[in-house]
């Protein structure tokens, strides 16, 4: 029985590297991605300051869900 958790484990560890992997791959082809209201650019003569505050929280929401569905199935 545990053998059977262990394997969901490295299923879903697969899924997220794989879905990781393809977010950087077409990442920079989303136009509005790190672009989003909410996000803070400070630009100065020899200083920029990039805080992605909106991005991040998006990424946490989508993140979460993903953790959170995944983890009703390793229970069953």
């Amino acid at each position: 029985m545990e053998l059977d958790n262990s394997a969901k484990l490295f299923i879903f560890i697969g899924l997220f590297l794989m879905l990781l992997g393809v977010s950087l791959f077409i990442g920079e082809k989303i136009p509005f991605l790190g672009r989003l209201p909410g996000d803070i650019v400070l630009e100065k003569k020899d200083f920029k300051l990039y805080f992605p505050l909106a991005t991040r929280a998006l990424l946490s929401i989508i993140l979460s869900l993903f953790f959170w569905l995944s983890g009703g199935f390793l229970k069953r």
